[in-house]
């Protein structure tokens, strides 16, 4: 029940990305702290369960990215490290933001926004890019996600044609 799915359709992980970039800017706009609640939670039920529990996760892998063709396979690892980290920084926001300091909750927001646009509209993961930095520099364990580690594996395993 709790786990993360390998491999990720990465249409499916973009459009997430772009539904976090929508509801942060909403937040940006109105200062409305029950924005953060939603992504936070969003954040925190795709760490724990993929989009299984993540209503924009749902949305995302149901409807949308089904209708954006075939689906572009990735490895799970690299996403899940990607959801941690916006855990963590919209769970600051999210705590600045109850501490009234909401010009600080606005930066971490806009850093989340910022990451996750990279992530819907280039198709750049920072998250991802930190995780195979990890891999390559020994600090995350090369079994963690073997398709990270071994580049010629990557794109034959997970597209197979």
């Amino acid at each position: 029940m709790f786990s993360f799915p390998n491999p990720v359709n990465e249409k499916a992980a973009r459009c997430v990305a772009i539904g976090v970039v929508a509801l942060g800017v909403i937040y940006l706009v109105t200062s409305w702290t029950p924005l953060l609640f939603i992504l936070a939670f969003g954040f925190l039920a795709r760490v724990a369960a993929g989009p299984r529990f993540s209503p924009l996760g749902q949305l995302a892998t149901r409807v949308i990215a089904p209708r954006l063709g075939e689906a572009r396979l990735v490895p799970g690892p690299p996403k899940r490290f990607a959801q941690t980290i916006g855990l963590l920084v919209s769970g600051v926001g999210l705590g600045l933001a109850l501490g009234n300091l909401h010009g600080a909750a606005r930066i971490s927001i806009a850093v989340l926004v910022v990451a996750a646009s990279l992530e819907g509209f280039f198709g750049y993961c920072l998250g991802c890019k930190l995780f195979n930095l990890g891999i390559r520099t020994g600090m995350v364990p090369e079994h963690i996600c073997r398709e990270c580690s071994d580049i010629s594996r990557r794109h034959a395993d997970l597209n197979p044609t």
